[in-house]
């Protein structure tokens, strides 16, 4: 789903650039702010693609009704203070240093999306939109669901990748946003910028 989407929109004529979370190699774990943890050079260069970015699509299995750790532990290690967003000195207010980009979610899950929205209530939906890229300014932010995954048909697959090849395609023929409204770009981050955590 995910090279479909990629591929609908460089035929629409975006430029495409791809991360294959596990090709790339740093430490999940992280070890908190304050904590000694220089990036990876893996994640500096995702670093400057989220930043180069106008639109922002991840694509990803539902595991326990959240992300997978590995995902997880990219957004702890990436998305730092500095970089990411930045609290305003005697404030509980913050700035979203990531303004200006739009995202997408492509979601695939085995519990029927209707049980996940109903049921469970979408938690892992609301981490990734709201908790994390919405937090850091990063909107609109559409989020696809599909599933169930293993009673899937092959002709239902097949479907879904094409749907995802029509997303791309679509986001692909959007005009390009205005850069102007972006914050300046901060330097590099490092884990070492802030004592706080967001919630």
């Amino acid at each position: 789903m995910a090279h479909a989407y990629a591929e609908g929109a460089r035929q629409a004529g975006a430029e495409v650039r791809v991360l294959h979370l596990g090709q790339l190699a740093f430490d999940p774990l992280f070890r908190g702010y304050g904590a000694e943890q220089p990036l990876e050079p893996d994640l500096l260069a995702a670093q400057a693609d989220i930043r180069w970015a106008d639109h922002l699509v991840w694509a990803y299995p539902l595991w326990w009704g959240a992300m997978p750790a590995l995902l997880k532990g990219f957004v702890d290690r990436t998305f730092l203070p500095g970089y990411a967003f930045k609290y305003r000195q005697g404030s509980s207010r913050w700035d979203k240093l990531l303004a200006g980009r739009s995202a997408e979610l492509l979601v695939t899950m085995d519990s029927p999306p209707w049980y996940f929205r109903w049921v469970t209530r979408m938690p892992g939906h609301h981490q990734m939109k709201k908790a994390i890229l919405e937090y850091c300014g990063i909107g609109p932010v559409r989020v696809h669901s599909f599933g169930p995954v293993h009673t899937a048909s092959t002709g239902r697959l097949a479907q879904w990748v094409a749907a995802a090849g029509q997303l791309g395609a679509r986001q692909g023929r959007r005009p390009p946003p205005d850069r102007s409204a972006r914050p300046v770009a901060a330097p590099p981050a490092a884990a070492t910028s802030s004592p706080t955590t967001p919630t």
